[in-house]
């Protein structure tokens, strides 16, 4: 490609081109080696439609020269780059532009370079031909060293910083983290294991205070409207069937109100006008649910108050015989 290209420059018109330019992207007061160059060219009044084309410089790259960007080329209007709308704006009112083309080199021995004349080839309609940008030499240094005093020196290892705080904390935090995390996850495998075989009892409220907890739910009167009162008088007496068979050891939730209460009739905790009360609760319950019967006002009223206190009587009498129980074993203990 490089020969075809050198034959056809050849039968075109050579037109001077001026100097090509070199600029070192460190801003130094002289080229050091492995500095960075950009070497290209500059031209002005370029008009729309002139067509240029530029050699490729890769093929140049060697072990003293080497080419780390290739062509680039940017568009400038009155001395500084446009593109994009900018660009055609200026495009569309037909007037030239200025053209600046670079590649970057890095020179890696001392000397003096003698950069490569530029050819660029242009096509402006029918016509055609070469200009060619002469090349520039560039001065290559490297950091003097006095020989006098200088001394050779092993190699040095790798520097090791001592540990700060703010380096240790994320770390020792994450472990902390861990650690605790650990130990939370092995006390749950092993309580459950535990409760798993028996040898740990769930921690469950006694049978008054979840009685006293569902009948609070059922004050007021928001569920006494004829349609309500089934779901009102057996929320109450199902929760009262349920602190029964706790308290008494009795199957209540498998009875009928009859043999419930006939269960009951010689409990010695039940005073006789609670166990009427009550049993009159449950007789109006079963007409609600079994017969459609509506109760009335006075009847719903009656009907939570009536159900705690059956509670609060029967446990406060279970709590004495236990306080008296205990009394007598400290009793007998001294």
């Amino acid at each position: 490609m490089k020969l075809l290209f050198l034959i056809l420059t050849a039968m075109l018109d050579i037109v001077p081109g001026g100097k090509a330019y070199v600029k070192p992207l460190q801003q130094r007061d002289s080229i050091l080696v492995a500095d960075q160059l950009e070497y290209g060219v500059e031209l002005e009044e370029v008009r729309p439609g002139v067509v240029l084309s530029l050699p490729d410089m890769a093929p140049a790259s060697n072990d003293t020269l080497s080419v780390v960007r290739n062509w680039k080329v940017d568009t400038l209007a009155a001395g500084k780059p446009v593109s994009g709308r900018t660009l055609e704006r200026w495009l569309k009112k037909n007037k030239p532009v200025g053209i600046r083309a670079s590649v970057v080199l890095a020179p890696f021995e001392e000397g003096v370079y003698q950069m490569p004349s530029i050819p660029m080839q242009r096509v402006d309609g029918d016509r055609t031909d070469t200009l060619v940008f002469e090349g520039v030499e560039v001065e290559v240094k490297t950091m003097p060293v006095d020989t006098a005093t200088f001394v050779i020196h092993d190699i040095k290892g790798q520097i090791r910083y001592p540990l700060t705080f703010r380096e240790v904390a994320p770390w020792a935090a994450g472990a902390w983290l861990l650690i605790v995390l650990a130990i939370l996850l092995f006390n749950v495998i092993r309580l459950r294991r535990a409760r798993a075989a028996g040898e740990v009892e769930a921690h469950r409220d006694p049978a008054y205070i979840v009685a006293l907890r569902q009948l609070d739910k059922y004050r007021g009167d928001k569920l006494w409207a004829p349609d309500k009162q089934k779901g009102f008088y057996s929320g109450i007496t199902d929760t009262l069937k349920t602190y029964i068979e706790d308290r008494f050891s009795v199957d209540a939730p498998e009875m009928t109100t009859a043999e419930l209460f006939d269960a009951l009739r010689d409990c010695k905790d039940i005073s006789p006008d609670l166990y009427n009360e009550t049993k009159a609760l449950f007789e109006c319950a079963d007409f609600v649910k079994f017969a459609k019967h509506t109760a009335d006002d006075e009847d719903n009223a009656k009907a939570v108050p009536t159900a705690v206190r059956f509670v609060t009587s029967t446990y406060q009498t279970a709590l004495d015989e236990e306080a008296a129980a205990a009394g007598g074993e400290e009793a007998a203990a001294k």
